[in-house]
C-alpha cells in the first residue's frame, strides 16, 4: 500500500518536473539565439566599417586595386550569408565561418598594403579606422566565445538525463559550434 501512495505521488508530480526542465530547455535555447545575434551584430558592425576602410586605402593606394576588390568581394560574400538562430547547423555555420575566414584574410592584405604607403599609415581617418577594426574583431571574439558558451551550456542540459527525455519529446536539438580554421591548427613559421 506504501509502494502504491508513492508510485500516485510520483506520477501525479511528473508534469511539474516535465515543466521545469522544459522551461528550462526554453530559456537555455534564447540565451543560444541571443549569443548568435551578437555574433551576426559584431560581424555587421565589421561590416559596415570595410566601405570607409576601402576608400581610404583608395585615395592612397589606386594601384592596388586587385587587393580592394578581393575586399569588396569578400565583404559581399560575407554579408550575403545570413543565418537566423533556427536555421544553425553544422553546414549553414561552417558556410558562415567560411565566408568570415575569408573576409578577414582580404582584410589582412588590405591592412599589409598600407605598410607601403607612409602617407596612408599616418593618415588619421586610417588608423581611427584600424582601431576600430582591432576593437570590433575582438567583439566578434568575445560574442563567439560567449556563444560558444551558451551552446555548450545548452547542449549539456539536453544530454543530460532526465532532461534529455523531455529534450526530444519536445524537439531540443543539439547547436552546432565554431570550430577552428585548419590554418589555426598549425603554428605560424617565423623567419627573420
Amino acid at each position: 500500500m506504501k509502494f502504491l501512495k508513492h508510485l500516485i505521488l510520483a506520477v501525479m508530480m511528473m508534469p511539474l518536473f516535465s515543466s521545469c526542465n522544459y522551461n528550462s530547455l526554453v530559456e537555455k535555447n534564447q540565451q543560444v539565439e541571443q549569443s548568435w545575434a551578437e555574433v551576426q551584430n559584431q560581424y555587421q558592425r565589421r561590416s559596415d566599417l570595410i566601405p570607409n576602410l576601402v576608400a581610404t586605402v583608395k585615395g592612397y593606394a589606386t594601384h592596388e586595386s586587385e587587393t580592394l576588390e578581393k575586399v569588396t568581394q569578400a565583404r559581399a560574400a560575407a554579408t550575403s550569408v545570413n543565418i537566423n538562430a533556427e536555421e544553425l547547423n553544422e553546414e549553414t555555420l561552417a558556410k558562415f565561418q567560411e565566408a568570415q575566414n575569408q573576409l578577414t584574410g582580404a582584410l589582412k592584405s588590405l591592412l599589409a598594403v598600407s605598410e607601403a604607403y607612409p602617407d596612408l599609415k599616418a593618415n588619421e581617418n586610417f588608423r581611427d579606422l584600424q582601431v576600430q577594426l582591432e576593437g570590433t574583431e575582438n567583439r566578434i571574439a568575445t560574442a563567439r566565445g560567449r556563444y560558444t558558451q551558451t551552446v555548450a551550456d545548452y547542449n549539456t542540459s539536453i544530454k543530460k538525463f532526465p532532461t534529455n527525455i523531455y529534450a526530444g519529446w519536445f524537439g531540443f536539438e543539439p547547436q552546432p559550434q565554431f570550430k577552428a580554421d585548419d590554418a589555426a591548427q598549425r603554428a605560424p613559421e617565423v623567419k627573420f
